[in-house]
């Protein structure tokens, strides 16, 4: 805690007045020197009482508690993470498995900052912020997308993040960055699980995920469940600062995806360049309602990561 230490300019012209007096005689001066020291204590009084003051208590069940960083004029905050798992992020691992933005300074980062601005600018004016990402067919790349994007996102000024690994029947996104899985969405649906109980922090300023948990089989029927749709709306509402980005199922391979599609503010389709034909782009189109669609993420073009395509 910071100290502000303020001085009475009624006492200090005081004592100087008295100062004046020293030479007058050794007893005024020790009055003088009295006071001073009186002074003194109270002002040592006050700095330890504001030292014993107790901090505010954290705000459950994410225990994101916000305070302004130190010497920055630009209103960032940044959050702390006291109820979420703390977990130790491989950034070997991450990389070696294309999640680019874990590390700032890569020059695939700025094709992220593009597709984060567009996004921003078409979901800020509906209000929109939990968008599912998707694929026509697997092996596309939309994990790492999301990934990726969802990093993207928690390096802006306004917003924290929370990815949530929604393939009931494989769960990647832990393993992309490189931590030990823990709870997932499945032990929520069918055990009971608090969300505060899943979401983990793996080390980035307002970045955190769900991933992990036993997998099932009969994952387009939790997909669909009421707990299912409780549990996006209390993700959506919670903070009005955070988007949640859910990594889904592809939609030409399960139901999963198409289940999910109505409880989402927004989709996102992963298309792998050179790869995913015209027709399975159709067909996966198709599925989702034009209204939620925001457009195309073109994977692998080029040198690069990932980049947005025209809608």
């Amino acid at each position: 805690m910071d100290i502000t230490c303020t001085t009475d300019r009624a006492a200090t012209d005081r004592e100087r007045k008295e100062g004046s007096m020293t030479r007058e005689g050794g007893r005024t001066a020790g009055a003088m020197l009295e006071g001073l020291l009186k002074s003194i204590r109270r002002a040592l009084g006050r700095a330890i009482g504001e030292r014993m003051e107790p901090e505010p208590a954290a705000r459950p069940p994410d225990a994101a508690t916000f305070k302004p960083l130190q010497g920055d004029g630009s209103g960032w905050v940044s959050p702390v993470y006291c109820e979420s798992r703390a977990v130790a992020l491989d950034a070997g691992a991450a990389a070696e498995n294309r999640c680019v933005t874990v590390v700032a300074d890569r020059p695939e980062n700025e094709i992220y900052k593009v597709l984060r601005t567009q996004i921003l600018q078409r979901t800020r004016e509906r209000g929109w912020n939990t968008l599912m990402v998707t694929s026509a067919l697997p092996g596309e790349g939309k994990s790492t997308t999301a990934v990726n994007l969802a990093l993207a996102f928690a390096r802006d000024f306004n917003h924290t993040v929370l990815l949530v690994d929604c393939d009931l029947r494989r769960q990647s996104i832990h393993k992309l960055l490189g931590f030990s899985g823990g709870l997932g969405l499945t032990d929520c649906l069918l055990d009971g699980c608090g969300v505060k109980d899943l979401i983990v922090w793996p080390g980035i300023e307002k970045f955190t995920v769900i991933s992990g948990g036993r997998t099932v089989q009969e994952s387009a029927e939790l997909v669909a469940s009421p707990k299912m749709k409780a549990l996006v709306s209390e993700m959506k509402a919670r903070y009005a600062d955070r988007y949640v980005f859910f990594d889904v199922p592809p939609l030409l391979t399960s139901a999963d995806a198409l289940a999910f599609t109505p409880l989402v503010d927004g989709i996102l389709l992963v298309v792998q360049a050179n790869r995913t034909s015209s027709r399975d782009v159709q067909r996966a189109l198709d599925l989702i309602p034009r209204d939620k669609f925001l457009g195309f993420v073109l994977n692998r073009h080029g040198n690069h990561a990932g980049r947005r395509a025209r809608t």
